[in-house]
């Protein structure tokens, strides 16, 4: 089986644009979750969202085209293109068989949604003159990773996963297992989403899975195992990679940021929104990527966690660690991104890789903030409120989603 490695990363988070500001954010647990500005929220419950501030699509999108495409879209172009740009690859110089041999497979859940809430508000108030005419293709979900190939002349197989908060984490698995059957040697994937948006947010707030209790106080909002959490803070960003074959990297020089070495996928199928108490299924997604990358729970260094800030969630991921890990599970560092970034759902996967790999290049362990007082049923190493000097050989990181899904990655570190 043809190994897979990360040869480039890029990073546009709440708290930091571009890998070096999101690297340096997260080992310092700095929050990105503030009052949201992208609408007014005045009249919500809910008042804060984990926004990506002072950030340019202009430079990425030209303004007469703007109207006609979500703002996930540059968001997502500008990761990717400093995710290329770390891995030393020039796509406009690369010849055609390679190109051909590129592949781009992103993950979003919501993917253009808030561009496609925007066009029915147009509609329904009958100006249809600042209505897109690209409404439908937009709309879209594929058309994303279409625009993004366009964007960079990557002509190989151009592809959506949308599998909820697993989306991005599925989306490097199905682009490991694109590369190591042969089908293709390099491959720019991730995650994007863009949901702050007024009717998005209504939507999250009829089924009470945002925290409201913390409107004057944004960056304590995301309160990922703590006793007094009462729901996620919804957010928005884009973390890309390059992927590559692991002879293909090597051959042309490329430093290796980390092996790709797992994936595992499992459904509960249970619920449409619930988890199961017994977190046997999000245990044995964790145990199958384990199994591919030939590790076992003596192995595991670091857990990058779901950790969403839900009472259900975190205590029943705690459960599946318990079991994936066993009676080690305890002496593993885990922590949750969410407490600093908020839930960018399809995204929220590549995050958290993008936070392993700093851990690992930089042996340091990002906190879980505001985890004040535990909850007694979330009882493991999370890390919490200061980030921790450690060395990670191997780390897993864990997702889970709506639909009764569950993702998980291994990453090895490559000296």
């Amino acid at each position: 089986m043809r190994r897979v490695v990360i040869t480039g990363m890029g990073a546009v988070s709440p708290n930091g644009i571009g890998r070096h500001a999101f690297a340096e954010a997260i080992l310092a647990g700095t929050s990105g979750v503030r009052r949201i500005s992208h609408f007014d929220p005045s009249e919500l419950p809910v008042q804060i969202a984990g926004e990506v501030r002072d950030f340019d699509e202009l430079a990425w999108v030209e303004k007469r085209e703007r109207k006609h495409v979500s703002r996930v879209l540059p968001l997502a172009l500008a990761a990717a293109s400093e995710a290329l740009n770390h891995a030393g690859l020039d796509e406009a110089s690369l010849p055609l068989e390679e190109r051909r041999r590129f592949a781009v497979i992103l993950g979003s859940g919501g993917g253009s949604q808030e561009f496609t809430e925007e066009q029915y508000r147009l509609f329904f108030h009958k100006d249809y003159r600042h209505m897109s005419l690209f409404c439908v293709p937009t709309g879209v979900m594929g058309t994303f990773s279409s625009d993004v190939s366009i964007r960079f002349g990557l002509r190989g197989p151009s592809q959506m996963v949308t599998t909820g908060c697993t989306s991005s984490t599925d989306a490097m698995g199905y682009s490991m297992r694109l590369i190591q059957s042969g089908r293709a040697d390099t491959v720019l994937t991730g995650g994007a989403d863009a949901p702050i948006a007024l009717g998005i947010m209504k939507g999250f707030i009829l089924m009470k899975i945002l925290t409201d209790s913390w409107n004057a106080a944004p960056e304590k909002g995301s309160r990922p195992f703590s006793a007094d959490r009462d729901g996620f803070v919804l957010a928005e960003g884009a973390w890309m990679f390059v992927l590559e074959e692991y002879e293909h990297a090597r051959a042309r020089g490329a430093a290796i940021l980390a092996e790709l070495a797992g994936y595992g996928s499992t459904c509960e199928a249970f619920h449409r929104v619930r988890l199961k108490e017994c977190g046997e299924e999000p245990a044995r997604a964790i145990g199958l990527a384990m199994q591919q990358a030939g590790i076992g729970a003596q192995d595991v260094d670091y857990v990058n966690l779901h950790g969403t800030s839900t009472e259900l969630n975190d205590r029943i991921e705690t459960q599946a660690l318990k079991l994936a890990l066993g009676e080690r599970a305890p002496a593993v560092p885990m922590s949750a991104l969410k407490s600093q970034i908020g839930h960018p759902q399809g995204a929220c996967g590549a995050a958290g890789v993008a936070a392993t790999i700093v851990a690992m290049q930089r042996a340091q362990i990002p906190p879980t903030i505001n985890l004040e007082t535990p909850d007694p049923a979330c009882d493991l190493d999370y890390v919490p409120r200061a980030g921790r000097k450690a060395s990670i050989e191997h780390a897993v990181c864990n997702c889970i989603a709506f639909g009764s899904k569950n993702s998980a990655l291994v990453l090895r570190r490559i000296a």
